[in-house]
């Protein structure tokens, strides 16, 4: 997708929405859940693994006991504390407010149960072990971003962050604390900033709701200090505009995970050399890895994504410490 196939390409978001009518960049989106063309096509185009099989073990979860006592009180009110939990999901910890990214504690990322999406990997915090949450941005409405009975267990007490046309959703849930935005757009929250920035993506939960809400990502501003929350997206030059206009940033939660095989997935989720090709679009000073490991949504092996980081940032000349893959329950200090 060119710069200029995204500012011509547009579409009207339907739905009920506040502020009217807005106009959004338009990708080359693959079918909806009613047609999954690369599980049940008759003729499946061979791609070339991006790391030899050879090089990719048996997957098994990396995980660390998270430190409770240092999430109850993180040490350093003016960086980031980050832990993974898993997924999209992260603590996120500044200016003394407990913030959450697209939280999804469920065993299985759909609306009923299915095996093939159930959770391969526990949260890396325990629900009963988080501090008390502030704040929940959601990038889209996915079910592994946008997960009903997580929320139903953070309650209506955290203020949610969310794009354009979900306020419904959560006011059928009774909750007040709702905050909608637009690409563009900053939402204050007491001392830190919440910009709401483009990503190159799509929503929908159903069959006939597609791309009737908005998708996004986040930076969190706090006393000079940014982070940015990429949501899930395909690589654009959307990204360079993040970096221009928000940076430098000094961490980026970066997917790198559900993009097997590219020739369906490359409009909507970005490999790890795109990834890195963000990190360095949105002049981020550290990254850590995020959409990876948690569930098996796509065709690449569980365990292929870090290692193809790692061989990525290898060959680009780019420290393997500047964009990492943290452990689950693992925590950084930024």
């Amino acid at each position: 997708m060119t710069a200029d196939d995204a500012m011509n390409a547009h579409f009207s978001l339907a739905g009920n929405h506040r502020r009217g009518v807005r106009r959004l960049c338009r990708p080359t989106l693959p079918p909806g859940p009613e047609d999954i063309r690369w599980r049940f096509a008759l003729r499946r185009r061979k791609e070339e693994p991006a790391v030899p099989p050879s090089e990719v073990p048996d997957y098994e979860a990396a995980t660390v006991p998270p430190d409770v006592e240092r999430l109850r009180n993180p040490p350093d009110r003016k960086r980031f504390q980050i832990t993974w939990i898993g997924h999209a999901t992260f603590l996120v910890q500044v200016g003394g407010k407990n913030l959450l990214t697209d939280p999804i504690y469920s065993e299985c990322c759909s609306p009923v149960y299915l095996p093939n999406l159930k959770r391969v990997a526990p949260p890396g915090v325990p629900f009963e072990a988080l501090p008390a949450i502030d704040g929940v941005l959601i990038s889209h409405d996915h079910y592994d971003h946008l997960d009903r009975r997580t929320i139903r267990r953070l309650g209506d007490e955290p203020h949610y962050f969310f794009p354009l046309g979900i306020t419904n959703w959560f006011e059928r849930m009774g909750y007040r604390n709702c905050h909608e935005a637009d690409w563009g757009q900053t939402l204050p929250f007491d001392d830190l900033k919440i910009h709401c920035v483009p990503a190159q993506h799509f929503s929908g939960r159903g069959v006939f709701d597609r791309n009737r809400t908005l998708w996004c990502g986040w930076v969190i501003e706090y006393a000079g200090r940014k982070l940015y929350f990429a949501g899930d997206s395909g690589y654009s030059p959307l990204f360079v505009d993040i970096g221009r206009d928000y940076g430098p940033i000094d961490c980026a939660l970066i997917p790198i995970g559900a993009y097997s095989p590219r020739w369906f997935m490359h409009p909507v989720h970005v490999d790890p050399r795109e990834a890195v090709r963000i990190h360095r679009d949105v002049r981020a000073r550290q990254s850590i890895a995020s959409h990876w490991g948690t569930f098996r949504l796509t065709d690449e092996p569980l365990a292929e994504p870090p290692i193809y980081l790692k061989k990525v940032l290898y060959e680009e000349g780019i420290s393997q410490n500047e964009f990492v893959s943290l452990r689950f329950g693992e925590t950084m200090i930024i």
